[in-house]
């Protein structure tokens, strides 16, 4: 098998000794919110900007560009999109009974207007392509799909499933996705407050069951570096504390590795941005993000411009805990009208 090169080596660093600010602010009596639902009026704008301070001279630069279109046309139709239907207090009482996420992605029945919006969104990332970009062609077949098409699609995508899947179209459905999702959950955390007050330590999405993207330490008005997993789906964040696999929650065997350039005499006094948790037992890994270092980190932005950071990982034996649905890799393309 051919090896890869690489301009990157991996520098490890060992976990903090000193507690952690979520135990600092528990020992102080502070309130940590386990859940932070998404703000969608201004999470997409937010990103879009991001993605592009990232793609200058990034080797992706093209891609993380078409991203940021996408972004921006999410967040436009963000400030429009309809009502969507919430659970109701059966639905709330079963999830509670059975420990399933609410609004479970495999199992939440999609509205139809989740498609509306979606070939909305991706007419107005069409009116901003160049004339000449090849992803024009795969703009417009996911807007041509018939709904039956799509449908199975977004079922695949939502399962984690590949084949079958189209690569290609992907991302472009993953972002109609997440901005129905965004909405289901903001509204149901606005129409009943405290729903997910209180939540255990977990690696997937507790409110669509989906896996989270990366961890990122917040900073800001009430926040000290509290981590949080960024959901892949519906953009929801919950709060985990510091130093636990987000894969086997074990707290032993944990290490940080980053990135570090080839050509560097020696390695950098300075702490990255962004580092890969990995943990010694399961052998499975996330990014944790740091605001402090990175103020404009965007858990989803800053994973896709780290990409080398995962091949490193991946050939140092590590498997990946989480997804990025806006960059998958998969099996085999679906043939275009699910041929």
């Amino acid at each position: 098998m051919r090896r890869r090169q690489f301009f990157f080596a991996l520098t490890t660093t060992h976990p903090p000794t000193l507690p952690s600010p979520e135990e600092i602010a528990l020992q102080a009596g502070a309130d940590i919110a386990a859940v932070r639902a998404p703000q969608a009026d201004t999470l997409f704008a937010e990103r879009a900007l991001r993605l592009r301070e990232l793609a200058a001279g990034h080797a992706m630069r093209d891609y993380l560009l078409l991203l940021a279109l996408v972004s921006e046309a999410q967040h436009e139709r963000a400030r429009r999109y309809p009502q969507v239907r919430l659970p109701d207090a059966a639905q709330i009482d079963a999830s509670a009974a059975t420990g399933q996420p609410l609004l479970a992605a495999t199992a939440w029945p999609r509205e139809p207007l989740w498609r509306t919006e979606l070939r909305a969104l991706l007419a107005q990332v069409l009116q901003q392509l160049p004339g000449d970009s090849p992803a024009r062609a795969t703009v417009q077949a996911v807007i041509g799909l018939p709904d039956q098409a799509l449908e199975q699609q977004a079922d695949r995508l939502l399962a984690g499933i590949t084949l079958g899947l189209g690569m290609a179209a992907a991302p472009l459905i993953a972002a109609g996705l997440q901005l129905y999702w965004a909405h289901l959950v903001a509204g149901t955390a606005s129409a009943h407050p405290g729903l997910w007050r209180h939540l255990e330590s977990r690696g997937t999405c507790p409110c669509c069951g989906s896996l989270p993207t990366s961890s990122i330490r917040r900073v800001g008005p009430g926040m000290k570096g509290q981590r949080y997993l960024h959901c892949t789906l519906c953009q929801t964040e919950w709060h985990m504390v510091q130093v636990m696999c987000t894969h086997c929650l074990g707290t032993q065997g944990i290490h940080y590795q980053a990135l570090q350039a080839l050509a560097a005499a020696a390695p950098t006094s300075e702490r990255a941005a962004v580092e890969a948790e990995t943990c010694d037992h399961c052998h499975h890994y996330l990014k944790l993000l740091h605001m402090e270092r990175e103020p404009h980190a965007d858990p989803v932005a800053d994973d896709l411009a780290t990409l080398t950071l995962d091949l490193l990982v991946s050939d140092a034996g590590f498997t990946r805990h989480g997804t990025n649905l806006l960059l998958l890799f998969g099996d085999a393309e679906a043939p275009a009208g699910e041929r």
